[in-house]
């Protein structure tokens, strides 16, 4: 006897009770292991994190989930075979790949989110030492009325210390008065405290910078991170030995830099290092320092189009 095949009901394509859009329908927390190529090197391994959306119309219940992760795969299967350069570009990829699967829908979001290992060496023994960076990049991919456009954003966290110039001066004034009271002339004060910076509360900071552009201009994720560790009082080490440790100290102390500082010296070493993107690239950048004296945390922020910084910025 043969057996009829019996379609079951697309549920998710029935009307809902209550008719209004949703922005973002998706899934969240896909981990996948993401081999990114880079010339004449080794790829670099990720484990990534993938979050993907699509947009849903007000006459559809649900949207098709299970595409979403054919999309993912699909396009990851594809980059064992061609080489992949950019997380954005792989990002995109997923984007143009969802809206393809999922008909019904005019939007598709993509976000990675991984770990970036980079190899350093400790400032006064040189030891190599791996730290541990946050990158990330998104894709939105749209329909439009002359065909399908796509954003793309790339960008990196570091973690860092600051000093406070404030606290800093308020010791340096304190230490004057002590060493004029013991009899040291303004002649070797002044000197003293130019070689010995004066005791400060520290923060551990966190720097980060995205860029969103609208072409396929290529942002070097090395030149953002060394930009983010540059921006801050001093880099931070996994590993240090007591010379390390004193001239992290003391370069930190040396370098005082309210999060203010950090976010406009982030602002101008962009201007400086990414001479060739186009004025309409969005630039977001935000310092976080976590307070050692108080409970709260400090905070700075500036989004702006390439254009609008480079007018700012007079180099």
């Amino acid at each position: 006897m043969e057996l009829s095949t019996v379609m079951l009901p697309d549920i998710q394509a029935n009307k809902p009770k209550i008719p209004i859009n949703l922005t973002r329908v998706g899934v969240t927390n896909v981990k996948k292991l993401v081999a990114v190529k880079r010339k004449d090197k080794r790829p670099v391994m990720l484990i990534s994190t993938f979050d993907i959306f699509v947009d849903l119309p007000s006459d559809r219940k649900g949207a098709n989930l299970s595409r979403n992760f054919e999309a993912v795969d699909e396009v990851l299967e594809k980059a064992v075979n061609m080489p992949v350069y950019e997380i954005e570009q792989l990002c995109s990829d997923v984007a143009l790949n969802l809206l393809a699967r999922h008909e019904y829908a005019t939007r598709a979001e993509v976000h990675l989110k991984s770990e970036y290992v980079i190899k350093r060496e400790s400032p006064a023994t040189k030891m190599e030492c791996q730290e541990v960076v946050e990158i990330f990049a998104e894709a939105k991919a749209s329909r439009e009325s002359l065909g399908i456009s796509v954003t793309k954003l790339i960008g990196a966290e570091v973690v860092g210390m600051t000093a406070c110039p404030c606290a800093q001066e308020i010791m340096t004034d304190n230490a004057r008065k002590q060493l004029e009271e013991i009899g040291v002339d303004n002649k070797k004060i002044a000197e003293f405290l130019h070689r010995v910076p004066m005791a400060t509360h520290n923060q551990r900071g966190r720097g980060i910078i995205s860029i969103e552009v609208a072409g396929d201009e290529f942002i070097s994720l090395e030149k953002v991170i060394a930009i983010i560790e540059k921006s801050m009082s001093s880099s931070v080490y996994e590993l240090l030995k007591r010379t390390d440790e004193a001239m992290v100290v003391q370069r930190a102390h040396k370098n005082p830099k309210f999060v203010e500082d950090c976010v406009r010296t982030m602002a101008n070493n962009i201007v400086k290092e990414f001479k060739d993107l186009p004025d309409d690239a969005i630039v977001t950048i935000k310092q976080i320092n976590e307070e050692s004296i108080h409970r709260h945390n400090a905070f700075a922020e500036r989004v702006a189009t390439m254009g609008e910084l480079r007018k700012e910025i007079i180099n």
